[in-house]
């Protein structure tokens, strides 16, 4: 089965065919056109800029992919799209497109819901064995933060979520006021290494040393943790978000310059550990259960650390994608598709687009 699928949820144009033969999958392109470099400029997303970039460059990488692929639209066996959630403009482009490409050549289309397509990413099977249902996922991303129960490829059920802010929103805010540029999880993530390392005093071991540093008891650079207070695994960024804010003000009111790696140690541990307090709970709760780790700020590479320590732990496996497919890609769209389509599930021309969340 040859599939072609679709990505724009947000600010990544995307197209992909991928080919399943007997359950496996081989990547036969994924093509996206990135918008980071024009919503820079604005600090984050402009929805109305990302429909229209959408609109310019979907027809043009739909062509890319069947030609990388080698295939022609005849040889399609099925379209898969992403329906929602996400930026109501973005995700009416791609959904109007592939409908389109289903209907006139006669294509079966299916709808993908987009944290599915960020957990489906992992069944790829590259860099590590695929997960077998029931499993827990997390997804992490600038706009979510959820644990999810997979019962099977297609049933999920949220059981812990953010009240607030998503985690990739709270490094992205925090980074534009720090001077990191957007998107700003990367440089985020390397000036929280070099805080972590000269707190330390060593490359090695530096994230679990840090909270017996002087850095980490420092008082005034202390931060709450994100992690809710309670038996559930929920979570609540905005409080951390808050308290960043005010003390990046007060070094600013006192005429003094934040220690930018410092800070930046302080504010990634907390937002790290928080995650992973909530998925040693989530794990103890559902013994056994191996975790997918998902969406873009998967990438995070302190974030992957500790959580394999956690799942460690609890001697399960931690199952994440390769960072080239944690952010938004179509890849992970097909491989979601084709078991929305094994289920019997299919999707005609009064596909319609919704920003709202499916799972509950």
């Amino acid at each position: 089965m040859n599939i072609l699928a679709f990505e724009s949820s947000c600010d990544e144009t995307a197209a992909s065919v991928v080919s399943v033969e007997d359950g496996a999958f081989e990547i036969k392109s994924n093509i996206v056109a990135s918008q980071i470099e024009t919503h820079r400029l604005y600090g984050g997303v402009v929805p109305e800029i990302a429909s229209r970039a959408h609109t310019e460059a979907i027809s043009r990488i739909t062509y890319e992919a069947l030609g990388e692929a080698g295939l022609s639209l005849s040889q399609v066996d099925l379209v898969a799209v992403t329906s929602n959630p996400g930026l109501i403009g973005a995700l009416l482009v791609g959904v109007s497109f592939a409908k389109g490409i289903a209907a006139s050549n006669n294509i079966p289309l299916v709808a993908v819901d987009h944290i599915k397509g960020h957990v489906a990413a992992s069944y790829l099977g590259i860099g590590a064995e695929p997960p077998k249902p029931p499993f827990l996922a997390l997804t992490v991303s600038g706009g979510h933060t959820a644990i999810y129960l997979v019962e099977d490829y297609t049933d999920y059920k949220m059981i812990g979520t953010t009240r607030d802010d998503a985690i990739g929103e709270a490094f992205d805010k925090i980074g534009r006021v720090i001077g990191i540029p957007y998107p700003a999880g990367r440089g985020f993530d390397e000036l929280s290494r070099e805080g972590f390392i000269t707190a330390v005093g060593s490359e090695e071991n530096f994230y679990s040393l840090y909270k017996k540093s002087d850095d980490y008891k420092d008082k005034e650079l202390a931060l709450p943790s994100p992690a809710i207070s309670d038996d559930s695994l929920d979570f609540s960024f905005s409080g951390l978000k808050t308290a960043a804010i005010n003390l990046l003000h007060k070094y600013e009111q006192s005429g003094r310059e934040i220690p930018r790696a410092r800070f930046a140690a302080r504010y990634t541990y907390e937002a790290v550990e928080a995650v992973a307090k909530k998925i040693s709970l989530a794990l103890t709760k559902y013994p056994g259960y191996d975790l997918v780790l998902a969406g873009g700020v998967a990438a995070n590479s302190h974030l992957r650390a500790r959580l394999y320590e956690v799942c460690s732990a609890h001697a399960v496996r931690l199952i994440t994608p390769p960072v080239s497919l944690c952010g938004d890609n179509a890849a992970m769209i097909a491989a979601a598709g084709y078991y929305e389509y094994m289920s019997g599930r299919r999707a005609d021309s009064t596909l319609n687009a919704s920003a709202l969340d499916s799972i509950k």
